[in-house]
Parts: C-alpha cells; structure tokens; sequence
C-alpha cells in the first residue's frame, strides 16, 4: 500500500478534523453536479493519473453527492468497491498505484460519529449545493409569504374594513396573530370577519 493510502486509513481518529457539513443535511433533489472545468482541467490528478484511475476517482466524486455526510465516502474498501462495481481485488490494486482514485481524500470526524473520507474539492461542491437549496427555500417561503399577505389584504378589502391598511404594518400583524391562532386553518371570509374582530378587541387591551 503507498503513503497516500496508509495515510487514509492510519490517521488516528483523534487527530481528524470535523467535517463541516452535519448527516442531517439533504439534497433529495440533487439532479446536477456544478463542476468547475477550468479547474478539473488543471488538476494535478487529472494531468498525472492514468485512465482508468481518473475515471474511477471522477466516479468517487459523483459517488459521495450521495454520501451520508453529503460529500463524503466510507473508509471501507468493501463498500467502496461495491460503490464502484468492482471486484475488492481489483479495488485493492488501484490503491497501490502511485496516484490512486483516492488522490486528494482523507478521513474526517462527522457529526453523526462515524469517521468518513472528505475531498476539499467535494466538499467546496457540497456546500455550495446546500447553500443554493437554503437560498432557494427561503426565496419560496418569501413568495408563499407575499401571496399570503396579498391574499389577506384583498380579503380585509372585501369585508369593508378597508381603513385598516392605512396602518402600513397592520396586514404583517394581523397575519402572523393568525398563523399563531389558527394554524392551517382555511381563510375563507367568514373565518377572517370574526378573526378580525376577535384581533382589534385584544389589540385594544
């Protein structure tokens, strides 16, 4: 076994970093991989390991997008041969090449307790991903919000207690009193006639 590989699999477990993305994290809907070809293109790894090495560690980069942490890899050589449709053999042979399709991984300490292999590139990829799935749920939760203050403006027009709105915050108020009093009930008219007049006797208190 080389130096790189005794490295990944010597490192003493109380000497790992903690890998910065929890076991907790998802992405259900991780359909593209972002892939910095530029990058790719000037790798060491690229440039210095042969074919069949490459395509297995590229396959390794694509393997972990489903790694639990997202990112990462097991330490094991049996479930990463299998990961790869290789014989454990055949895997064990790549890891004695001078670069093998682990160039670049080494083991981290999870939050979830186990101790897995990380790539910087990998990770870098992964938290961008998750990154883009909070700024994008947060961006859907907005225009749920906006719909809902739309909808309940409209509404408070209809049932004749137009001069609320001029009070510019009165619709953000009065919807979220409502979300606290009557979660997941509809707002249909009648429910938020009575609702309003129940919120003005208790902001009048």
């Amino acid at each position: 076994m080389n130096e790189q590989a005794k490295a990944i699999h010597l490192v003493d477990s109380g000497e790992l970093e903690e890998y910065p993305i929890s076991a907790t994290d998802r992405l259900d809907s991780h359909y593209f991989l972002q892939w910095n070809l530029k990058r790719w293109r000037g790798s060491m790894f690229r440039k210095k390991a042969d074919p069949e090495v490459g395509w297995y560690g590229f396959q390794l980069f694509c393997i972990a997008q489903d790694g639990t942490p997202i990112g990462t890899l097991p330490c094991d050589d049996q479930q990463i041969a299998f990961d790869l449709n290789l014989p454990l053999e055949r895997w064990q042979a790549l890891l004695k090449r001078d670069i093998t399709p682990l160039h670049g991984w080494y083991r981290v300490r999870c939050d979830n307790g186990e101790i897995r292999l990380a790539h910087k590139v990998v990770t870098e990829v992964a938290k961008d991903a998750l990154g883009s799935k909070l700024r994008n749920a947060a961006q859907a939760e907005q225009r749920r919000l906006n719909k809902r203050l739309s909808d309940l403006r409209e509404m408070i027009e209809r049932i004749g207690a137009k001069q609320l709105l001029a009070n510019p915050d009165f619709v953000e108020r009065f919807n979220d009193w409502l979300e606290k009093r009557f979660e997941g009930v509809q707002r249909r008219e009648a429910m938020i006639r009575a609702a309003l007049d129940q919120f003005m006797v208790e902001s009048a208190q």
